[in-house]
């Protein structure tokens, strides 16, 4: 008996930003978000290891989802010294499996989906929670999940100002320039975190400080943050000030008790219990929880990430790239 070889496809970085434009990228996480809180995806917590000279580490993500039907796993590394050689500091691969297979689907650029998915979870988060008049944005951090991420506020909200605070100031100017130039936008840079925090509406930190860089007394009444830069138990990018004044709010109940620094940190303390946490992003989606209930409310959205994301994202890229031809196929 003859047999067709089966084919899967490889698709590259310049593919899948292409494939997965941001507002699209958007609706899929928050179609993903509200199925894991309806208990029709299925994800266990990540397996994190530290690489052979504790340079890096590693974890695996795997998920699967109902519908669309959809399996795979997310391999990624996190290697710090990566931003001496210019390369991205986060490094992934996404392998998507046929669901009623298991067969190889598709090998796909994991680094760049989590860019584009990161920001679209932290722009569902925000549309759901934040002011609606909110205009003033402060981002800590501007690497590469901080440009994605302005790109992402501003399919949200009317984004009028942004200031920019990063640990090395030079980098921050040149986010400024850049992104004032990209967006036509009032972009300013900020020698100190709480300049940038101070009054504004939108808070997102995408840093790789391992502490506080946000404090509870900087915030104004009626923000909204987006924490998602740290995501070991050890690593925090807001003090527990911060913690106590929000409405908290997580990705994934099970992740946050497991790796959330801005939350572990302070139960340990004694400052508050796991009952701190209002609820999961997919509940207020499903409104099987309420979301902001006045505008002085400050409301918090801890994302660590999750598998369903990434996987949700690549079937998306594997169904537009097939319908359109493009990326390598290769027997396998």
């Amino acid at each position: 008996m003859t047999t067709t070889q089966h084919q899967a496809l490889v698709l590259n970085e310049t593919e899948v930003a292409r494939l997965l434009p941001m507002g699209e990228a958007v609706r899929v996480m928050e179609t993903a978000l509200a199925a894991l809180a309806r208990d029709e995806a299925v994800q266990p917590l990540r397996t994190i290891m530290a690489t052979s000279g504790g340079t890096g580490l590693m974890a695996l993500m795997p998920a699967s989802l109902q519908s669309p039907a959809a399996l795979g796993l997310k391999a990624v590394t996190i290697f710090p010294n990566n931003a001496q050689r210019g390369l991205d500091t986060h490094q992934g691969t996404v392998v998507l499996l046929e669901a009623d297979t298991g067969r190889l689907a598709a090998l796909i650029n994991g680094t760049t989906i989590t860019t584009i998915r990161t920001a679209a979870v932290s722009a569902v988060a925000t549309a759901h929670l934040a002011n609606e008049q909110a205009t003033d944005l402060a981002i800590l951090g501007s690497g590469v999940q901080a440009r994605s991420h302005l790109e992402a506020m501003l399919g949200v909200r009317q984004i009028e100002r942004v200031r920019v605070w990063s640990r090395t100031l030079d980098h921050a100017l040149a986010f400024a320039d850049e992104m004032s130039a990209r967006h036509s936008l009032n972009v300013s840079a900020v020698e100190q975190p709480e300049l940038a925090v101070r009054e504004a509406q939108i808070i997102i930190t995408v840093t790789a400080s391992d502490q506080p860089v946000v404090r509870g007394e900087w915030i104004a009444p009626g923000a909204h943050l987006n924490v998602v830069g740290g995501c070991l138990p050890s690593v925090r990018e807001v003090d527990t000030p911060t913690v106590l004044r929000s409405k908290l709010v997580v990705d994934s109940l099970e992740s946050a008790l497991a790796e959330a620094g801005e939350i572990l940190i302070p139960i340990s303390e004694g400052a508050c219990a796991p009952d701190h946490i209002h609820a999961t992003l997919g509940e207020i989606i499903n409104h099987t929880k309420p979301g902001r209930t006045s505008a002085d409310e400050i409301t918090l959205f801890k994302s660590l990430g999750l598998a369903i994301e990434d996987i949700a994202a690549a079937h998306f890229v594997y169904t537009r790239a097939q319908a359109e031809g493009c990326g390598l196929s290769v027997p396998f």
